[in-house]
């Protein structure tokens, strides 16, 4: 029978607050979960020059924070996100925009847009997506 452990505090359902390296270690999970710690550790082989040790701990950090599942199935640990990439994105959007901008999407905007070179596809983009939300 496996044995599966999730954090307590998923079950509020708030995205967990995850560091740059915790951020390395879920993006294989968000591309091919499920996944045993061996094959977390394969496919961060050619990324970083993590020892497995090092992975093993961000894992189980993930797990502590909500972040992650995992089911032990004999002898090896597989592990599935609780949080999607998109929530976990727009959770540290939101932390961005309230750190620096009171919370306000439109400042941001005009600041980034003042400085940035954008291809006239990446400006049709953008009107697509603003005309859509005025809508």
């Amino acid at each position: 029978m496996a044995e599966r452990k999730t954090s307590s505090k998923n079950s509020r359902r708030s995205v967990p607050k995850i560091s740059e390296a915790e951020w390395i270690v879920m993006r294989p999970l968000w591309a091919k979960a499920p996944m045993t710690t061996n094959q977390v550790v394969d496919a961060l082989n050619d990324t970083t020059h993590w020892k497995p040790k090092t992975i093993h701990t961000l894992l189980s950090r993930l797990v502590r924070k909500g972040a992650l599942e995992f089911e032990r199935q004999g002898r090896e640990y597989l592990f599935q996100p609780l949080v999607s990439a998109a929530e976990c994105e727009h959770a540290a959007t939101r932390s961005f925009l309230s750190r620096f901008f009171d919370g306000e999407l439109a400042p941001f905007l005009a600041r980034f847009l003042e400085t940035e070179k954008l291809k006239p596809s990446e400006i049709e983009e953008l009107k697509r997506l603003l005309e859509r939300k005025a809508s």
